[in-house]
């Protein structure tokens, strides 16, 4: 059975969030990546991870999906981007983070253990800097603290600039040809369930300005570096040996501004998930939350 997914207002948003598992378990907030919907979290790693005791929420992000899109905010020019000449961002990464942690009020949360992939793993550090209290523990997946440290390899830029799609069926073609580069290598591709994911990310949304705000976030935040040097709570890192779109020095950056957090760094992977590798992810999510030993430094 599919969650249900349900709105709620935050700050002048409106927020568009699912949940797993029992609202008595300990809460754990999944932030997904650019251009990525909250279905980018498989409803399958969600219940994997609310059967290991813990109530899981995934949201769209601010300008993804259902969630608000900040249409008079204007759309950035993809050029000006990649060079750092455009204009100050809409927003940075920090108001995304505010968003998660605003939330977490709206559900009536104090504190979760908070998981975020890619762009989604700078919003939980972010998070984590901001708002240190509301944060059990810090899970940041493929991810970097500065967009200067783990840049793309040239193919994997190149395959973010394949054009937006006009229509479901260019959507799907469009995923395909993305994480054909920058997904695992030594992963099988779902490939049937990644056409799905897309052409249901497009019914539900095609919003390609959205996409740029976000990116004019990323390219806009400040290094977060000296930030993550005061985060205190339990931190584990993630990250594939094989990323071409964040490079795995930018797992190893945040493991190293981290006072005593653990880097898994998994042989094979790019910048996905594959399900072969949920099993070892959610065991150290849920062993760093037990309190129990955290994974050892690979």
């Amino acid at each position: 059975m599919s969650a249900m997914t349900e709105t709620t207002r935050v700050g002048d948003l409106d927020i568009a969030y699912e949940t797993f598992g029992s609202a008595d378990d300990p809460a754990l907030l999944l932030v997904m990546g650019l251009a990525t919907q909250m279905l980018g979290w498989d409803e399958r790693f969600c219940q994997q991870l609310a059967d290991e005791g813990f109530h899981v929420i995934r949201f769209d992000n601010r300008d993804i999906g259902l969630s608000t899109h900040l249409h008079d905010a204007g759309t950035p020019d993809p050029l000006a981007l990649l060079t750092g000449t455009g204009p100050a961002p809409a927003y940075r990464i920090e108001d995304m983070a505010d968003d998660a942690i605003g939330l977490l009020d709206a559900l009536g949360i104090g504190a979760a253990h908070l998981v975020g992939a890619s762009m989604g793993g700078m919003i939980v550090q972010a998070a984590a800097i901001r708002h240190p209290g509301r944060v059990l523990t810090l899970t940041s997946i493929m991810s970097t603290p500065s967009t200067q440290v783990g840049k793309a390899r040239p193919e994997a830029q190149s395959a973010l600039l394949i054009p937006p799609a006009t229509n479901a069926d260019e959507a799907v073609e469009r995923a395909l040809a993305v994480y054909r580069v920058i997904g695992s290598p030594e992963f099988p591709l779902d490939e049937e369930r990644l056409a799905a994911r897309a052409r249901l990310s497009y019914e539900r949304s095609a919003d390609a300005t959205g996409v740029l705000r976000q990116l004019a976030a990323i390219v806009g935040s400040p290094d977060r570096t000296e930030g993550l040097r005061g985060v205190t709570v339990p931190t584990l890192v993630i990250h594939g040996k094989d990323d071409p779109l964040v490079e795995v020095d930018g797992g190893h950056a945040t493991a190293d501004a981290v006072p005593g957090s653990r880097l898994l760094v998994i042989p094979g992977m790019g910048h996905d998930l594959p399900e072969a590798v949920w099993p070892q992810v959610v065991t150290a999510i849920a062993t760093m939350a037990s309190g129990s030993t955290q994974p050892q430094v690979t």
